[in-house]
């Protein structure tokens, strides 16, 4: 079975989490995806725990089914290699501080030389331009700036660290892809590639969604526990008699009757439908009593036959063994490449007519350069000469 995205050949410059989870989602929808790694500067995700067999998980996960071609690009020889792949793969993801391709040779206006069809995605955290174009960041700082941290948290203590990397991820990584795919389909029509430039912290910015089109239309400033769906109203998690939680999301009228009568409070049931703040801490309040008068096991049996939007915080190894995660097969065995598989978040998108099987955990570095400089017509002497020059390991 061969995937939707069988067409495309992507030259992967990235490392660490965005540019690699990008290239997962196109190498899981069937893209030949080759790693261009350095032999010299490890990406530090494969050493990240834990560690599966001595191989960090992460890196199993994220760069499964890519190749690895490991090559020093600060050598004339490796930009020779280059120029050949691009005969070949006309998609170029990279991840570098703006301006380190360019210095490298492998700047998108002189790759567009080589091949007028070239779609070259950058990621970086603050884009091309502007001011901070230049400067360090991370996934709390660009969320940071974005706006998004300032009304996520609690208002006697602050923001808090979210366990996902949200900007890396949905930011970078998914956003990349849309931009990348929506100039495939562009390239389709005029035969001409392009350049995309994905800032992580513009598309963060963009995610303030709801929060940013009322403060930029109606002057109105969010700030923590004082909106809808941020802590301000009862939509929110309450703990249970044990320390368990429960996401509590009633906001629809007949869901908090259905609510508020499982709990005995049937005549709260309309301060949820209140848009002001004393109505709302009245049910909050009363809620929290509620839940913490019984065990979580009490409380998952009580909604679970209740279409009420109430649902328990699950561990990561609940969440895996849920009914509803294993019935839309969200894990995958992946083989190691010796005989044996790794259990691994499988693709989360669902094609009718199916994605192929994944065929290997991520490659070890320069797992594959032979091959790949094999099929470009190097002699097994040249590659030898290369590798004793430190141009490939």
């Amino acid at each position: 079975m061969v995937g939707p995205l069988a067409s495309l050949k992507v030259l992967d410059f990235s490392t660490l989490l965005p540019g690699p989870f990008a290239s997962l989602l196109l190498a899981d929808m069937g893209a030949e995806v080759l790693r261009i790694e350095s032999p010299t500067r490890m990406d530090l995700l494969r050493v990240l725990p834990p560690h599966d067999r001595g191989v960090s998980a992460s890196h199993a996960y994220l760069n499964r089914n890519k190749r690895s071609l490991a090559m020093d690009l600060k050598q004339p020889e490796a930009l020779d290699v280059i120029k050949q792949l691009l005969q070949d793969y006309d998609i170029v993801l990279e991840q570098f501080r703006p301006g380190v391709m360019e210095r490298l040779g492998l700047g998108y206006e002189a790759l567009k030389a080589i091949n007028p069809k070239l779609i070259y995605v950058s990621i970086t955290g603050y884009g091309q331009t502007g001011p901070y174009k230049d400067r360090a960041g991370h996934d709390i700082n660009y969320l940071a700036l974005a706006g998004l941290s300032s009304y996520t948290g609690r208002a006697d203590s602050g923001p808090l660290p979210l366990g996902a990397q949200v900007a890396d991820v949905a930011g970078g990584s998914l956003h990349g892809v849309i931009g990348l795919l929506a100039a495939v389909i562009a390239r389709q029509q005029t035969g001409l590639g392009q350049y995309l430039d994905v800032s992580m912290t513009d598309c963060a910015f963009s995610l303030n969604a709801m929060a940013g089109a009322g403060y930029l239309a109606c002057g109105v400033e969010p700030g923590r526990e004082d909106q809808m769906l941020n802590g301000g109203s009862f939509y929110d998690y309450y703990r249970s008699r044990d320390g368990r939680w429960l996401s509590v999301g009633s906001l629809e009228p007949d869901f908090m009757k259905r609510l508020c009568t499982a709990l005995g409070l049937e005549e709260l049931a309309n301060l949820g439908l209140s848009p002001q703040p004393a109505p709302q801490k009245r049910l909050k309040d009363a809620l929290k009593v509620e839940f913490e008068k019984h065990d979580f096991a009490e409380l998952c049996a009580m909604f679970a036959g209740l279409d009420a939007c109430v649902e328990p915080v699950l561990s990561l190894s609940e969440a895996v063994q849920h009914p509803q995660m294993q019935a839309r097969e969200l894990v995958t065995e992946v083989p190691r490449g010796d005989g044996t598989s790794q259990l691994q978040m499988a693709c989360p998108l669902k094609f009718s007519q199916g994605l192929p099987q994944p065929g290997h955990i991520g490659a070890t570095l320069g797992q594959h350069t032979d091959q790949v400089l094999d099929e470009l017509g190097y002699s097994v002497e040249r590659i030898a000469e290369l590798r004793r020059a430190k141009v490939v390991l």
